[in-house]
């Protein structure tokens, strides 16, 4: 499939690196859309012979599937948070065009037993729309950032590759990276880190399906290559565990994020205030949602980088037997150092690895070696291409085989 023009939505740090990175790759053209006109005009910039700036309200439907029309484009990129999948994905699916994402559509956790039941999970509304897409022969890559996305690759890679049987798939994302001048500065964006880390974590089992815990829970000591070492690792909820399971076979699927105690605490206050919340309190008469106030207080995570130091790490820990039928235990992973993404492309590392890997993804589906039709996430698409291509970008992935823990 010919990728000629594709529809960006969304030019914040993420938007603006995916921006950077796809201008070296001469297969597409980008419009570039953000409810801030100027935020799109700064990540045109990076191609201005080639990129288009254009100002769009993510919420309305009616208004992106025209831009789609109007401009050509084959395929829409979201770079927004998750809570403007849905009307971008619907005016995708009404325009007829393709379509990725790098988060999925929101969870609600089920109201009578949050900790062990899951409610409406994380995907469950893109993937209920699934039969519309196939019928109209379009392909929905969902999850296709570094976590979501790269992560996923690594799992359909050691399953296809490196082991016979899988007892556990646990992505494990931990970081070096300070920020000088600020005492609490997250590195992605705090109302996707909000959501992700308080809303109860989903694990699976063959055993038992889906299923939830408490927040933070089942604390690890992970060690991360690249000079980073030990880090304290919890379960967040993310999109790999409800993703990873329907094409790769394992009998345990997590995610753990290393946070730290500091970080851990400052979120626990925020909930404890009630300052996670998204719905909208009055203040002088203004109805404002805390989150966003939250956030608006936050420095912006793309202006970090001159900031940073250190490096970010996102990969996928396997354990389980090899072909030879030993046990075998290996840590698939890709690290970026902060001081190379700003050096080369002007992105902080955590926006720039995101990036990265739906540039790739599109690269590939351009070229025909990734096709497809339905909602589908990467590990349902081969991942040897992928990786290769990834290394192609300049920032190679690795292998660690690690010594298997005695059964």
């Amino acid at each position: 499939m010919s990728i000629r023009r594709i529809l960006l939505v969304g030019a914040g740090g993420v938007g603006t690196a995916f921006a950077r990175i796809a201008a070296r790759r001469r297969f597409a053209d980008l419009v570039i859309a953000d409810y801030d006109l100027g935020r799109a005009q700064h990540a045109a910039q990076a191609a201005p012979d080639r990129y288009e700036a254009v100002r769009l309200d993510a919420r309305d439907e009616r208004a992106t599937a025209a831009l789609l029309a109007e401009h050509g484009c084959d395929v829409l990129m979201n770079a927004t948070d998750p809570r403007f999948v849905m009307p971008l994905y619907r005016a995708a699916l009404q325009a007829g065009t393709h379509y990725l994402d790098m988060a999925m559509s929101l969870s609600h956790p089920d109201q009578d037993d949050p900790f062990a039941r899951t409610g409406i999970k994380l995907g469950d509304d893109q993937f209920a729309l699934a039969g519309q897409w196939e019928e109209r022969g379009k392909l929905a890559l969902v999850g296709i950032g570094v976590e979501p996305g790269l992560s996923d690759v690594f799992a359909r890679h050691a399953a296809d590759t490196l082991f016979a049987e899988i007892d556990e798939i646990g992505v494990r994302d931990g970081a070096s990276l300070e920020v000088a001048g600020y005492d609490f500065a997250p590195t992605f964006s705090i109302w996707t880190t909000i959501e992700e880390c308080l809303n109860p974590p989903v694990v699976w089992e063959t055993a038992r399906g889906w299923f939830t815990t408490e927040p933070f829970s089942e604390p690890e000591t992970f060690t991360f290559p690249e000079g980073i070492g030990p880090v304290e690792c919890v379960n967040v909820e993310h999109e790999e565990v409800l993703l990873i399971p329907r094409w790769v076979e394992a009998r345990r699927v997590t995610f753990k994020y290393g946070l730290g105690a500091e970080f851990i605490g400052v979120l626990r206050t925020l909930h404890k205030l009630g300052l996670d919340s998204t719905n909208p309190v009055k203040v002088d008469g203004q109805a404002v949602s805390p989150r966003d106030v939250v956030a608006a207080c936050l420095p912006d995570p793309a202006t970090l980088g001159d900031r940073m130091t250190g490096v970010t790490c996102a990969g996928t820990w396997v354990t389980g037997t090899g072909p030879d039928r030993r046990r075998r235990e290996v840590y698939l992973y890709h690290a970026v150092d902060n001081a190379w993404s700003m050096a080369e492309y002007g992105s902080q590392a955590v926006v720039w690895q995101t990036a990265v890997n739906p540039v790739v993804a599109l690269e590939l589906i351009d070229s025909g070696a990734w096709s497809g039709a339905g909602v589908l996430g990467p590990e349902a698409l081969p991942a040897q291409p992928f990786l290769d291509l990834l290394t192609d970008y300049g920032s190679p992935w690795a292998c660690e085989e690690r010594t298997p823990a005695s059964k």
